[in-house]
């Protein structure tokens, strides 16, 4: 999710608390889960897996747009956020892992940080478990454990238009 024209200055311990936040209520409403987010100077990446057959991630997304845009005042989100669904072979679990550390791995690529060094605002969102972060060694088989038992066999087989 860019900030329109790239605006930077937002991005604090604040900001970041309210993120959660905000990203937990949407998680709660439309039954998701995010295994991996990373925020950075001038825009957004996470991450959203469906728990429930009902589960929208879309309406997941207006939610969060909405109720953080305060936050970012006096900046606001570009209009069309950049959504790329999964394909079958990114689903796997191996394949799914790297596209999360891919994504908690923005600040290195952008120079913000050495690969050594953790980027604050980063991490996952799994309601009841606030401090489960996707760079702790113990942190995946933990995650498809709380995944397996909140998602009931059929959430997979919503057929969207």
């Amino acid at each position: 999710m860019p900030i329109a024209m790239r605006g930077s200055g937002w991005l604090n311990e604040l900001f970041h608390s309210q993120f959660r936040e905000i990203m937990l209520h949407a998680a709660s409403r439309e039954g998701l889960i995010c295994p991996a987010y990373c925020l950075m100077p001038d825009h957004i990446h996470l991450l959203w897996m469906g728990l429930r057959l009902d589960s929208d991630q879309r309406n997941g997304m207006k939610f969060l747009r909405e109720h953080l845009g305060p936050a970012l005042r006096p900046h606001h989100f570009q209009p069309q956020a950049h959504d790329h669904v999964l394909r079958d072979e990114e689903r796997k679990q191996g394949a799914f892992a790297r596209i999360c550390l891919y994504i908690l791995a923005n600040p290195v690529r952008a120079k913000l940080l050495k690969e050594t060094e953790r980027w604050p605002f980063c991490g996952a969102i799994v309601a009841g478990y606030p401090r489960l972060h996707p760079l702790e060694e113990d942190f995946w088989p933990k995650f498809w454990k709380l995944y397996l038992a909140a998602h009931p066999p059929d959430a997979g087989n919503i057929k969207r238009p």
